[in-house]
């Protein structure tokens, strides 16, 4: 497949050949991209460290354990994926590591395993997006982003269990 070592360059090829046809000066765009490019970065580390300390706060708080000890009455399968489905509003990394951790000691092909790669799939980090994206262009008021996009991702655990168990139990 080379096609898949040249798209990249092509594009690049193409893009360039564009500009100059149409006569831009490609150089000084460029550079003009960069320099917003720094001053889109500039704008996002604080909004980001922010996300990295109440991340830090929620998971070292004890919350995951006192909500997945009053769920007992779930069934086992379904409480081992709750901590990670709670994470992943909050930080794709962290979700990504209580996944690794599952896959690791249960199996990728584990209904608990299928669960959890089906939920990481079927969610979002909402919380990330809110606070870095909205942030980043000054959005105040975010409506109902938040209840929306928290709505979307309870729409995507409660699917994801359901799928799993009809079609890979």
């Amino acid at each position: 497949m080379i096609i898949n070592q040249l798209i990249i360059p092509l594009l690049v090829v193409i893009i360039i050949g564009f500009g100059l046809l149409k006569g831009h000066d490609i150089y000084n765009l460029f550079i003009e991209g960069c320099k917003d490019g720094i001053n889109i970065a500039i704008k996002i580390i604080p909004p980001y460290f922010a996300m990295i300390f109440a991340i830090n706060i929620f998971n070292g708080s004890g919350i995951i354990n006192c909500i997945i000890n009053q769920l007992a009455f779930l069934p086992k399968s379904i409480r081992l994926v709750i901590p990670m489905a709670l994470i992943r509003p909050i930080s794709g990394t962290a979700s990504l590591a209580v996944l690794n951790q599952i896959l690791s000691y249960y199996g990728p092909d584990s209904l608990v395993g299928n669960i959890a790669s089906t939920i990481q799939g079927c969610t979002d980090t909402t919380f990330y997006v809110l606070a870095l994206y909205f942030s980043s262009v000054r959005i105040k008021k975010t409506r109902y982003a938040l209840a929306v996009g928290l709505l979307a991702d309870l729409a995507g655990v409660i699917t994801a269990i359901i799928v799993v168990y009809l079609f890979l139990n």
